[in-house]
């Protein structure tokens, strides 16, 4: 015979801090319970109770549960170990031994539980079962549905109470405090937007974005699960319901590149219907600061979109710069009235069937998201951020400090800044974005950028506009799923290589390296990686030797039989710059 009494569905374990404890039961003297071993393990949660006299419950056991037994089911002293051994496969709590049918507990009994670390009680002969039953029932159940009323509620509270609430920093805190959870919210570019002082690693939270987006283009049911560096993480998507009438009626490719994500460091998979429900009422209570951020944003791009018309009408340069006056309050906070500005120019393509996506607002979103990222600009710089979209492109203005006197640089010309690295580059707009977007653009969709140089005045805009489009250009012929080019490479022979036909860099490519590949899959030779070593030592034997950490005899070998396999002479400058193209077309 089995009894359960269970306070959540079979196989949903609970998870956290709000269970009745062991300890609570022995130190409680009406229940008569004395603990025969295991003491080391009364911190053990208790959420559920079943009596049973079976020799195999495990049917009836689903975890947590505190095991009452009459020990009708023991025969002789073997019969001990078999039946511990299937509770504690089961993760039951404890078991507690009644003293009615053979007054004291038996010895191998005590053995069999002190061997699987299962905490053993005996039962007084004068508690009924039905007493210990009651009671664990009554103090589980009150706790646990006063606990996560109090944590609703309290959520609740704080969400709505405006800025004073404290956000969802307060939110996740509470999940800390009251159900021992941690916590972050994250972009889905990975970055920290809320979350316990122990900040997640960036490398972590750029892979657990990048699960998260890759589970969502693929359709999976949420909370998703992700293992990084040996912790497992629930994922919960927080869903912006403010764009394009609500999720259901959002082209999913849209969805996954803006919302925002809840990673709880536990594991979901098994947790019960409660709690589940509890951390979907948490997102959608953080979706609202999500909104409150999203319309803080309004007032700057309308911003944006005004001098951005201006600039591609044609507009004088006085009325360009009498706009940017007008905005200086809402860009330029802290950074004075003439500052430099930057152009940057994003484009989100689809492949196959649109279906409603409109890859203007998802660039915009996704150039806000990795401009505002401090490992981008080095400083949370979402205040001043103005994007705005045209057509099928993102443009964002970026203002920049005073890179030097007023003037410094004449007026009236093109407006270069005095320092023409100065500001954001290329490559440091992807150095923590790429992997997480990669994800979430999958097989069908690239996000490419371009950036141009600093302008200090508003006559240079127009012309830093067109720079940033032919970065982009330059950005979207290269392969991957997210490309940046920047303006320094439109005065390189890198702006030429991407515009080659297909058919014409395979057949160069192929006619100088293809001899090299194959001696180097039949013998090993390495002479792929020796040409471009070379290469990039220009050629001086001493110092390719030493970075290949090859004697200098060696390396004339090798260059020899580069030499031999291809025909070339690499003292000739001409055969240099053939191979150096060949490689950076390959």
């Amino acid at each position: 015979m089995a009894t359960a009494f269970r306070l959540v569905p079979a196989n949903q374990r609970q998870i956290g801090g709000d269970d009745m404890r062991l300890r609570a039961l022995l130190e409680t003297d009406a229940l008569g319970l004395r603990l025969l071993g295991g003491e080391e393990e009364l911190d053990r949660g208790v959420r559920g109770v079943m009596t049973t006299d079976l020799k195999d419950p495990s049917r009836y056991l689903s975890g947590g549960e505190l095991v009452l037994t009459g020990l009708a089911w023991r025969r002789g002293p073997e019969d001990s170990e078999p039946f511990v051994r299937i509770l504690a496969g089961a993760q039951v709590a404890g078991l507690a031994a009644g003293e009615a049918e053979l007054g004291d507990i038996p010895e191998d009994l005590v053995q069999a539980c002190s061997r699987h670390r299962l905490p053993l009680f005996a039962v007084n002969e004068s508690v009924a079962f039905a007493t210990i039953t009651e009671h664990v029932v009554r103090q589980v159940s009150g706790e646990r549905a006063g606990d996560l009323a109090a944590v609703v509620d309290r959520h609740r509270r704080l969400m709505t109470s405006g800025p004073t609430g404290g956000g969802p920093d307060a939110v996740l805190d509470l999940l800390g405090s009251d159900l021992d959870l941690r916590a972050w919210v994250l972009s889905p570019t990975g970055r920290r937007i809320a979350g316990p002082g122990e900040a997640l690693a960036r490398p972590t939270a750029a892979a657990l974005a990048g699960e998260h987006l890759a589970a969502v283009r693929a359709g999976r049911r949420t909370p998703h699960r992700a293992a990084v560096d040996g912790t497992t993480y629930s994922l919960f998507p927080i869903r912006n319901a403010a764009r394009s009438g609500g999720p259901a009626t959002r082209d999913v490719r849209e969805q996954v590149l803006s919302d925002w994500l809840l990673a709880v460091e536990a594991d979901a998979a098994d947790w019960p219907a409660a709690r589940l429900d509890l951390l979907q009422g948490v997102t959608q209570l953080i979706a609202v600061e999500r909104d409150r951020r999203e319309a803080a944003r309004t007032v700057r791009r309308r911003l944006a979109q005004e001098v951005l018309e201006l600039v591609q009408t044609g507009a004088a340069p006085a009325e360009i710069a009498a706009r940017l006056r007008v905005a200086a309050p809402v860009l330029l906070p802290g950074l004075g009235t003439a500052p430099h500005w930057q152009v940057v120019v994003a484009r989100v393509d689809w492949g196959g069937p649109q279906a409603g996506s409109e890859p203007g607002p998802v660039a915009q979103s996704l150039l806000e998201e990795v401009l505002v990222d401090p490992a981008v600009t080095g400083a949370d710089s979402a205040d001043r951020i103005a994007v705005a979209h045209s057509g099928d492109e993102a443009i964002a203005l970026v203002p920049l400090p005073p890179l030097g006197p007023p003037g410094a640089d004449g007026e009236g010309g093109r407006g270069a800044a005095p320092d023409a690295d100065a500001g954001l580059h290329a490559d440091a707009l992807l150095s923590s974005v790429q992997e997480p977007l990669s994800a979430g653009l999958a097989d069908d969709g690239r996000l490419t950028l371009g950036v141009s140089a600093a302008v200090h005045s508003a006559e240079g805009l127009r012309g830093a506009l067109e720079e940033a489009r032919h970065a982009r250009r330059v950005a979207a012929a290269r392969p991957g799923r997210v490309c940046a080019a920047g303006h320094h490479e439109l005065a390189s022979h890198v702006l030429l290589l991407p515009f080659v036909p297909d058919d014409v860099r395979r057949a160069f490519t192929a006619r100088l390296l293809d001899p090299l590949r194959d001696y180097d899959r039949r013998h090993r030779a390495e002479l792929i990686p020796t040409l471009e070593a070379f290469l990039d030592c220009d050629g001086s034997w001493t110092r390719c030797a030493g970075r290949l950490h090859l004697h200098v005899n060696t390396l004339r070998y090798r260059v020899g039989r580069i030499e031999q396999l291809t025909g070339r002479d690499l003292s000739r400058l001409e055969d240099k710059l053939d191979f150096f193209l060949a490689l950076r077309m390959s």
